[in-house]
């Protein structure tokens, strides 16, 4: 009876546990790899914004992730044939063979504008930082820390290139986060994030939503 007993708490407490991390870690410590499959996947600054056109254009060189600082370009090997899977980020999942794309939330884009300059087609073309179009962070303020009163961050705002633009505190409380239309979705705030389950991430610009 005992040892039922002491089964019993350890179940308790481990339901416990594990119900005091939502909704902050469920979805990573379900499907760690499985979760944002496809949201922060963008395309470089300077991309063409029909995602069509983009595939058309771009002939697959390299030269944008090789003079690429932080190596934050990576490149589709094949994601499928025509018509094959689709995926948030602009419709990416058609035949794409060595078309570039970032995921902020391994490496984002610092807004150097050396992938624009060496592109040999119209797929990126040199463009102003502040006009750079990847698209907009979202913040889930039922997940962010600050937001629900879990802790102290601010990391997003401290790393943003473009300031209060773009990211910037609450004016009722310094420490929550607040998405700006300055934003370009460069992905450096999705980089930073320390929150596991990532609450913040990358939208296209014309499916942006309003922030929970």
């Amino acid at each position: 009876m005992r040892r039922r007993s002491l089964l019993r708490r350890i179940a308790g407490v481990t339901a416990l546990l594990i119900g005091s991390t939502l909704p902050y870690g469920f979805i990573s410590l379900l499907a760690p790899n499985q979760a944002w499959p496809r949201r922060n996947h963008l395309r470089p600054p300077g991309a063409l914004p029909n995602d069509d056109a983009f595939v058309s254009a771009c002939i697959g060189c390299g030269l944008c992730g090789e003079v690429c600082p932080p190596r934050c370009i990576k490149f589709h090997s094949r994601d499928g044939g025509e018509g094959g899977e689709g995926g948030e980020g602009g419709g990416m999942g058609r035949t794409e063979i060595n078309t570039p794309y970032i995921d902020p939330s391994v490496r984002a884009c610092s807004l150097c504008g050396k992938c624009m300059e060496v592109c040999p087609t119209a797929a990126l073309s040199p463009t102003l930082r502040k006009k750079v179009a990847m698209g907009i962070a979202q913040i889930d303020r039922t997940a962010c820390y600050p937001w629900v009163d879990r802790g102290v961050c601010g990391a997003c705002v401290t790393i943003c290139p473009l300031g209060a633009d773009a990211i910037s505190f609450d004016f009722a409380n310094i420490y929550r986060p607040v998405v700006g239309k300055g934003c370009v979705g460069c992905g450096l705030c999705v980089e930073i994030c320390p929150h596991p389950s990532k609450p913040i991430w990358i939208l296209p610009i014309l499916t942006q939503t309003d922030e929970a």
